[in-house]
């Protein structure tokens, strides 16, 4: 059968024997699913297997095409579903991850992972064969090496840092090449990011250590759940939709929180032909049916080629272990403290994140990216070597002793805001940077929201879970307090007679006088967003060249007065063609929205929304907010940074609370579809409800799977 044959047989799906069906209702059976007051699904299983099967089929109740969509892109198969325009992304998936290999690696897994993965599958064919009103776009049906395709959680794993349009070019399509805009339009104004903080219990009131977990995603990546069985697990918090463990969370008395790490860990090779070949044929949805593309593609030692550099081919080495990265994302829900969560690293495939952690016992943590190859430090890694030189080949990776990692420190208290490493703990308590290779980082500077993160956390005792969350909201903006003081000395040196001079008196008196906090009736931080844009925009390509952040090069005074001064002529010209005046508050502009449940969600003027007071993480919010406006609106809607938030006190007993952007369904019909919103922007968490007695009087339904 020719490949798109098999693709169509697949995409038909198969009809459920009755085996398959008997099978399903008995593991259904075993399981119960208790929604909360907020509709949030508490998994409870005999088995861990049985809580994998009902968490699936609870999440495919809430949002069924958030985990088809994911599954596409991790499957390499998104041109099922969208067309010929991701069959690009598609080939860069397939470069990595062949289904006869993951089904060979499914059945090689441990007994107990390949339960698990069945029981992933089941959970998902089951919610299809009851809810048959629900049309897949290509997955009617699900197999359990798939759950391998998708092992980390991260919302761009670190395949992601292939080029799309460098690739198109090697194999073929040369349109994909066109360039981008000028340099300002390749300036990230809104960099994705999170927050972890850990508080040892000799700095908090009750003596008890505290975690903060704060995931900056798009909005609705992951949903907010619990998993409990009678084989010891009893895990809360947020879950990638579609995998089956808790990404970012907290058991009874263990708690993780993971934040994108600078580490360098991926690496290009300079390859030379003739390479070994193979042929991947990548299918794609047409107006008259299925087509397909079929590419002759390369392989090295070191990994796929990806790209060309001159006349040199360039291969990628990136960490792929499937099964281990998946028995590591798993067990560590189940890890019950430092001890054993140091035991589950050893598996070394958390490549991306780096890891904030509290425990009961006391402990706290940071630790750096959990996959660092050992290299020759006399090659700079952060471009590409040549592959046939022997010195380039890796030693292993990286031991704990000799990753920047930090447990329990003096300081009392860890922290990560996708920073460098070098403030993780404070002065004197944090890594050295000279006593680690240079690839373990490379950040080059503190950033906006570690200067903030230190501010709030330095010499600082008797924490709560009320002011820990205050702290994570706090609305100082430090970057603009570097930022402004060289617009405000540019003005300054404006002859009396220009014409700017006159135009821009009031605005600068405005942001003379600013506070450089954040809230939704603050004028200044509206005027300060709309200039830092245009001025970031301005001189991006120049602080590129300088090797350093747009906030660091306007806040050393490199950024030509004349630049600044007419960005915020340009953001004032902005505001009073969009708002009627420059004096327009932030809440006024910048938004929260939810109508519709599209993967590229619509924003609309006309319907309701709500103000958020914060900004994009860029500025230094912690507390972050990434909005913009679009081309059918004036006012800015929000499309991630805090999404699932939650404090966590591990006592006798373990307590937190917790807020998800939004709510807990993809439903617009749901009551669960936006009810968390007002609590979401004004950072008001509500109770998460850990013990089954907490759920008493906070019980919305109770169900086995496939009882309505």
């Amino acid at each position: 059968m020719s490949t798109v044959l098999c693709f169509l047989a697949i995409l038909q799906g198969p009809t459920p024997s009755p085996r398959d069906i008997a099978r399903w209702q008995q593991q259904a059976q075993r399981v119960t699913i208790i929604r909360d007051d907020w509709g949030i699904a508490h998994v409870y299983g005999r088995t861990d297997a049985d809580a994998v099967f009902g968490m699936e089929y609870a999440q495919a109740e809430d949002d069924f095409n958030r985990i088809e969509t994911n599954y596409l892109n991790a499957l390499g198969r998104l041109a099922e579903a969208e067309g010929e325009s991701a069959v690009y992304q598609d080939l860069r998936m397939r470069l990595f991850l062949d289904p006869a290999s993951l089904r060979f690696e499914y059945r090689s897994s441990p007994l107990w992972l390949k339960q698990l993965m069945n029981a992933f599958a089941d959970g998902l064919n089951f919610f299809l064969y009851k809810h048959p009103e629900v049309k897949p776009r290509v997955l009617t049906h699900f197999e359990p090496w798939m759950a391998l395709s998708f092992t980390e959680g991260s919302i761009g794993g670190d395949i992601e840092r292939i080029s799309v349009r460098d690739l198109a070019v090697l194999y073929g399509d040369s349109g994909a090449a066109a360039p981008r805009g000028g340099d300002g339009d390749d300036w990230e104004s809104d960099p994705s990011g999170s927050n972890g903080i850990a508080i040892a219990p000799q700095k908090t009131v009750n003596h008890h250590a505290l975690l903060w977990i704060n995931p900056h995603t798009s909005f609705y990546f992951r949903s907010e759940l619990q998993m409990v069985s009678d084989e010891g697990l009893n895990a809360y918090g947020a879950v990638t939709w579609g995998q089956f463990f808790i990404y970012q969370g907290f058991n009874a008395t263990a708690g993780w929180m993971h934040t994108s790490s600078g580490v360098d860990n991926i690496d290009e090779f300079l390859e030379t032909a003739p390479l070994p070949a193979r042929r991947i044929t990548v299918p794609f949805k047409t107006e008259t049916g299925m087509a397909r593309k079929t590419f002759t593609v390369y392989y090295s030692k070191h990994g796929p080629i990806v790209r060309k550099e001159g006349d040199r081919l360039v291969g990628i080495s990136l960490m792929s272990s499937h099964v281990k990265a998946l028995i590591q994302s798993y067990s560590r829900t189940k890890a019950r403290d430092l001890a054993a969560f140091l035991k589950i690293m050893e598996s070394h495939t958390n490549s991306s994140n780096n890891t904030v952690f509290a425990d009961a016992t006391g402990n706290i943590a940071y630790f750096h990216s959990n996959y660092i190859p050992r290299r020759d430090t006399s090659f700079d890694w952060t471009k590409p070597v040549d592959g046939g030189n022997p010195a380039t080949r890796y030693h292993g990776v990286l031991s704990f002793a000799e990753t920047p990692n930090v447990v329990n420190p003096s300081s009392g208290w860890v922290y990560n805001s996708n920073n460098w490493p070098w403030s993780a703990a404070g002065p004197g308590s944090s890594p050295q940077r000279e006593r680690f290779p240079r690839y373990v980082e490379t950040g080059t500077e503190e950033t906006a929201r570690g200067y903030h993160a230190l501010r709030v956390l330095e010499g600082k005792t008797g924490w709560t879970t009320s002011s820990l969350t205050a702290a994570a909201f706090d609305s100082y903006l430090p970057a603009f307090e570097r930022m402004i003081p060289p617009l405000l000395a540019a003005y300054d040196q404006l002859p009396a007679a220009d014409t700017l001079k006159t135009k821009l008196a009031e605005p600068v008196a405005t942001l003379r006088a600013w506070d450089y906090r954040w809230g939704a009736e603050s004028v200044p931080t509206s005027l300060a967003v709309f200039w830092g844009e245009r001025a970031g925009r301005r001189v991006a390509s120049s602080a590129r060249a300088a090797g350093i952040s747009v906030m660091q090069y306007v806040a050393t005074s490199r950024a030509a007065p004349a630049d600044l001064l007419a960005a915020l002529s340009a953001a004032v010209d902005a505001l009073t063609a969009d708002f009627g005046t420059w004096r327009t508050a932030w809440g006024q502009i910048n938004r929260f929205q939810r109508i519709n449940d599209d993967i590229a969600p619509h924003f609309d003027d006309a319907q309701p929304s709500i103000p958020v007071p914060f900004t994009a993480s860029i500025w230094g919010s912690l507390a972050a907010f990434g909005a913009r406006p679009y081309p059918n609106t004036k006012k800015w809607y929000g499309t991630g940074g805090n999404s699932f938030v939650a404090v966590v006190e591990f006592g006798d007993s373990v307590q937190a609370r917790a807020i998800t952007a939004g709510g807990e369904s993809g439903d617009p019909r749901s009551p669960h579809f936006n009810d968390e919103a007002e609590r979401y922007a004004s950072g008001n968490l509500r109770d998460v409800y850990f013990y089954r007695s907490q759920l008493v009087g906070h019980t919305e339904r109770e169900y086995h799977p496939g009882l309505r």
